[in-house]
């Protein structure tokens, strides 16, 4: 339950249970998109031929909590400790999914994995600031900007001229971007909707349909050295979350340490779905 309450971006994408199924790589169909063809008549059907590609999701990622709580601790010490950890075996879990996600999106727009690479290279365009959506952003002159209306609807548009669907769209910013938006006045009339009950972990409201979601976990290896923020613009297609072991809890008594050793572990791969509905970095 605590590891539930604390996912956003792994709430947001294509989940599929791999759970008690042998084996270390799950290959995932991908078909391209087909064209309608005219029908004429007494003529045969026009047939799509598939392509018969394929993505494989390698699930290589297994990732553990673990600590041993003491006799003397557990007999002095609050009833809560236990709870304690618990909860934050959950959250701690949950941050490592959301932040593996996190920087898959990046990587659409030919940054590296795991890396502060999110400037422009001779070979893509990485990230675009906040201020336009259109301006290359760049770690090394530190040309970061706020978020704008502008480069929101820009970032808008790149998803619209790939044909990405309306539906299942989300955006992810880090708290200074929303400290940005709820002092602007475009965010506080119609353009902005807060539901109210905040049915999907840190949704704050609606923007030109979209939901809008605010995670500290979006600022994971920001680049610039962690001093810019990235937001993230994407559709649910975008990425698979493919989980073969779910949060696993486990204790057992040391003797050795008096104590009792608690673990929580999961083990997950992610991977990209399909890049044209890719999440666009925006630097707020």
């Amino acid at each position: 339950a605590a590891y539930k309450k604390n996912l956003v971006l792994a709430n947001l994408v294509k989940k599929m249970s791999f759970k008690g199924k042998k084996g270390d790589t799950v290959n995932i169909p991908s078909p391209a998109r087909g064209n309608a063809s005219a029908k004429a008549a007494t003529d045969a059907v026009t047939l799509i031929a598939e392509s018969d590609t394929q993505i494989q999701v390698l699930i290589n990622k297994h990732y553990e909590y673990s600590r041993l709580i003491e006799d003397i601790v557990e007999v002095q010490a609050l009833t809560s400790l236990r709870s304690f950890y618990t909860e934050d075996a959950g959250y701690a879990l949950a941050k490592r999914i959301d932040t593996d996600l996190v920087q898959l999106g990046r990587a659409f727009n030919g940054a590296t994995v795991g890396t502060d690479d999110y400037a422009t290279s001779a070979a893509s365009t990485k990230a675009y600031v906040g201020s336009d959506g259109t301006t290359a952003y760049n770690s090394t002159s530190s040309n970061a900007a706020a978020l704008t209306d502008a480069a929101i609807r820009r970032t808008i548009q790149r998803l619209d001229d790939n044909d990405v669907p309306m539906d299942g769209r989300f955006f992810v910013i880090p708290p200074s971007s929303r400290n940005t938006l709820m002092g602007l006045a475009r965010y506080t009339e119609q353009a902005f909707i807060g539901n109210g009950d905040a049915i999907r972990n840190g949704e704050i409201g609606q923007l030109y349909g979209m939901a809008v979601f605010a995670s500290s976990n979006a600022d994971a290896g920001a680049g610039n050295g962690g001093a810019d923020r990235i937001c993230l613009m994407g559709h649910r297609d975008s990425m698979v979350l493919v989980e073969q072991l779910g949060i696993r809890s486990q204790t057992q008594y040391k003797q050795e340490y008096l104590g009792t050793l608690f673990t929580a572990d999961t083990l997950y791969g992610v991977k990209a779905l399909r890049t044209a509905a890719s999440p666009t970095a925006t630097n707020a």
